[in-house]
């Protein structure tokens, strides 16, 4: 409580102090949280239209093999020769303080298949295009993802920080400040009281 502190000028610049790094915490606390706020709201914008596109293309690919399989017999043989995918990687890049990581994979170009094309199709073909493409969507969604998850933790202890600053700290500050002010100023009233009566009583 204000009322703790000695009332001295020594206490009233430290706790002045103390005030504005308070004022400028909840300030940064605020703009870090606004832009945390936006970086979030643009990734799941776009985390929303890659799941539509995903999910048709998966659409798209089912059909196809569906096809090829119908077409050509079971084409599991052909499907084997796909390497199956081990190339995603991971790097992290810093949004105002917060990790945000960076998923990348090597992925074949559809244009190298690597399953003997004599013993399929089209559709076989059309398949394998699409799935090539889901890996590739499915990475930068992986990375979308968490980033939002990440960005949605960030965003809650950065408002339980912003308004432990506006609703506590800052007030208590402002508090002591006025206690040790208005008790500065009750001394010096005081003081200027006594000097008069000692004044007048040496003029007596």
């Amino acid at each position: 409580m204000a009322e703790q502190i000695f009332p001295t000028k020594g206490n009233l610049i430290k706790v002045k102090r103390s005030l504005r790094q308070a004022n400028l915490g909840y300030e940064l606390m605020d703009r870090k949280r606004s832009i945390l706020v936006r970086e979030m709201v643009a990734l799941t914008d776009e985390a929303r239209a890659l799941r539509s596109v995903i999910d048709s293309t998966f659409s798209e690919a089912y059909t196809a093999l569906r096809n090829a399989n119908i077409t050509l017999g079971m084409v599991m043989k052909a499907a084997e020769c796909i390497p199956v995918e081990d190339t995603v990687s991971l790097s992290s890049r810093s949004v105002m303080g917060v990790e945000l990581p960076k998923v990348s994979a090597q992925i074949l170009p559809p244009e190298e298949p690597c399953y003997p094309m004599i013993e399929t199709g089209s559709e076989f073909d059309r398949a394998y295009i699409c799935f090539n493409k889901v890996k590739e969507l499915t990475v930068r969604l992986a990375e979308l993802e968490n980033s939002v998850y990440r960005l949605a933790v960030a965003i809650k202890k950065t408002q339980k920080r912003r308004n432990a600053l506006k609703n506590i700290m800052i007030p208590k500050f402002e508090q002591q400040v006025r206690f040790i002010s208005n008790a500065l100023e009750e001394k010096e009233r005081e003081e200027f009281s006594r000097q008069k009566v000692i004044k007048k009583r040496k003029v007596k």
